[in-house]
């Protein structure tokens, strides 16, 4: 990372900037820089970051239990963009011994945090150990009760520390769900076709159903639960510190 890199500082000059500006400066600061894509609608940041570098290096998680949609929605992506896409697994042998003590739905009962955390939190954290910066979709018009203050650019406090800075950018943080999907019908990008069967947020199969006329789209995150816990971890870290 640059010695002349001040997170908060550089948030608060580029807090209206535009995504492509907000990528830039991503993009000049960092070598080691990698952004994450769930297969969901943060197609939209990626497709803006490899319209700026084809070399954008782009990971994305596989837990194991998304929708078929979402595997076969990642190859297109591959495909489209020319792109290497690196995939995350969980470490087998954690989740082996979590499947076999709780079974493969016990998140309904006691919630989502110990599943999400081996197939979700554990191969993030593993992955951007070595990394200087990561780019993410998030958004604040994505959950009001947990996102509303998302910034632009911040120094990430749940994957890195002062002793080893983590630079995270949220490029579309002020974009609406509305401006993304203009985004994507008028430059035709390729999106996860679940969103045509009223999938507003994707995630796995068994914690994502649509949502209804006038829901919100995390209403179909997780439904069993609270609204204010609807968060897998990815973010929460962050997302707590500001709250």
């Amino acid at each position: 990372m640059t010695t002349q890199f001040d997170p908060q500082a550089l948030a608060e000059h580029y807090a209206k900037a535009t995504p492509q500006e907000i990528l830039s400066l991503a993009l000049e600061h960092f070598d080691d820089l990698w952004l994450s894509f769930s297969g969901a609608d943060d197609i939209v940041v990626l497709d803006m970051a490899w319209k700026l570098n084809k070399d954008i290096k782009v990971f994305t998680l596989d837990t194991g239990r998304l929708h078929p949609e979402t595997y076969q929605f990642l190859q297109h992506v591959r495909e489209h963009y020319g792109i290497k896409l690196e995939v995350l697994s969980p470490d087998h042998l954690a989740l082996q011994k979590y499947v076999s003590e709780k079974g493969l739905f016990d998140f309904y009962q006691s919630g989502h945090g110990e599943c999400c955390g081996i197939r979700k939190i554990e191969p993030l954290r593993r992955k951007l150990s070595g990394v200087e910066a990561w780019i993410t979709g998030q958004r604040r018009d994505q959950s009001p009760g947990t996102r509303s203050h998302v910034p632009v650019i911040e120094q990430d406090q749940a994957f890195g520390n002062d002793a080893n800075p983590l630079i995270k950018f949220n490029p579309l943080a002020n974009y609406s769900s509305e401006e993304v999907w203009t985004y994507i019908r008028m430059l035709e990008v390729p999106y996860n076709t679940l969103h045509e069967r009223g999938f507003a947020s994707i995630g796995c199969e068994p914690c994502t159903r649509p949502t209804l006329p006038n829901q919100h789209e995390r209403e179909g995150r997780w439904w069993w639960e609270e609204a204010t816990q609807k968060e897998c971890g990815l973010h929460a870290g962050n997302l707590i510190a500001k709250n």
